[in-house]
């Protein structure tokens, strides 16, 4: 059974079997609160909508990154399509806004109720449900990008006071302000890529940027002789046909992961890394100190500027567009004086470009590290669903279960 969508109790459809007091109890506080949220989003100019469950797998696999690849439910209809349990609603979004305005020219702003499923592997932090409920909201098109991501905080932050929660703590990233360093670095773009591809995972991310500054040619002994010698990077069509015949004779298949382009692109990147001159320990250090930067939100903009200063790199316009952005949500009565800004914090979701936060409960011990609400930028993303191209967008979501979980708690 999939549910999720919080259909009538009334309906017979719905359940088999009676729910359990505290199971009816749960769904109806989840009703109620849900009610709340999405009274403020309405009021706020979102428009309510129904996306899909089952969506093309292709789709997301190609754009929520690797993390996420290998915890969304993937399927194959009788057809022979593959399709997959939505594993967020933004995406959904982003297709149903495509359905509707195929030239994607029209700006909008949608809200939504529902399901998503992500696998859980065992011994995962028991919150963390294979079935959850995201209350979110996404603008597309707005051309006033700082505006229109203060706007998307301080609708959240107002959906969780008015679901009860008072006591919120924000934490604020920037991938704009990491890839405006990377630019003003000097290191190869295929690196760049590489490590904004990792930026997502900070351990991942720390042991690439030590390979690259030690032994970036170290990956190529993981790949099998047979394959490395038929692998030639001034062919890339014969490169792949070797990569599929290995992945043939090995009987290795390709189901819900990278396809062969995408293998061989990355076996080929190793193979120019193996003749590569180590990254210097220079630009090393500049990469090290920015990711390790937290600091106060106020603080942050001072704090880069310092670092960009002392090391000589250049990220004044990326600094221009983070205090813009912060002078807007404090504009906006978003109250940013504990907030935390944390130069490695990308969320888990690769489809982010720029701004993205979370917001936790404050103040209390068991709930003060699980994000009650989460969201960003993601202007690249429409397009990578079928836009004829790039659309600003930005978006976020309150996990509904665990606000719940917060305020039954006491939190308030």
């Amino acid at each position: 059974r999939i549910s999720g969508w919080f259909p009538s109790r009334a309906n017979p459809t719905y359940r088999k079997k009676p729910m359990a007091a505290e199971t009816a109890r749960q769904f109806d506080m989840l009703q109620v609160q849900a009610g709340k949220i999405m009274e403020v989003y309405g009021r706020q100019g979102h428009e309510f909508v129904a996306p899909a469950m089952i969506q093309p797998a292709g789709v997301f696999l190609d754009v929520i990154g690797e993390d996420l690849r290998a915890r969304t439910y993937v399927f194959t209809d009788p057809d022979g399509d593959e399709l997959c349990l939505r594993p967020d609603l933004t995406v959904p979004t982003c297709r149903l806004h495509l359905e509707r305005h195929p030239k994607a020219s029209v700006p909008a702003r949608y809200c939504y109720n529902g399901a998503a499923f992500r696998f859980q592997p065992q011994g995962a932090d028991p919150s963390q449900q294979r079935e959850f409920r995201q209350a979110g909201i996404e603008s597309f098109g707005s051309v006033d990008r700082e505006q229109a991501d203060a706007d998307t905080v301080f609708t959240i932050i107002a959906a969780l006071n008015a679901a009860g929660l008072q006591n919120v703590r924000l934490r604020f990233g920037d991938l704009g302000m990491f890839s405006s360093l990377l630019r003003s670095v000097d290191i190869p773009e295929r690196w760049r890529q590489r490590l904004r591809h990792h930026f997502w995972r900070p351990d991942a991310f720390r042991a690439e940027l030590k390979r690259l500054t030690d032994a970036p040619g170290d990956l190529t002994r993981h790949i099998p002789t047979k394959l490395l010698e038929n692998l030639n990077p001034g062919d890339l069509a014969a490169s792949e046909q070797a990569v599929q015949r290995y992945l043939d004779a090995e009987t290795i298949e390709s189901v819900g992961v990278r396809s062969t382009a995408e293998i061989t692109a990355n076996l080929l990147e190793r193979v120019a890394d193996a003749n590569a001159t180590p990254l210097s320990k220079t630009t090393s250090r500049v990469i090290e100190r920015y990711v390790g930067l937290t600091v106060p939100a106020d603080k942050a903009g001072a704090a880069i500027k310092d670092l960009a200063r002392e090391e000589g790199v250049d990220v004044a316009d990326a600094l221009v567009v983070y205090q813009r952005r912060l002078d807007l949500i404090r504009r906006a009565g978003v109250d940013t004086s504990a907030a935390e800004f944390s130069a490695e914090f990308g969320r888990t979701l690769e489809y982010y470009t720029g701004f993205v936060f979370e917001a936790f409960v404050a103040g209390n011990s068991l709930f003060s590290f699980r994000a009650v609400a989460g969201g960003g930028r993601y202007d690249d993303l429409l397009r990578a669903v079928g836009a004829p191209h790039n659309v600003p967008a930005v978006g976020a979501a309150i996990n509904t279960e665990h606000l719940l979980a917060a305020l039954s708690a006491g939190a308030s």
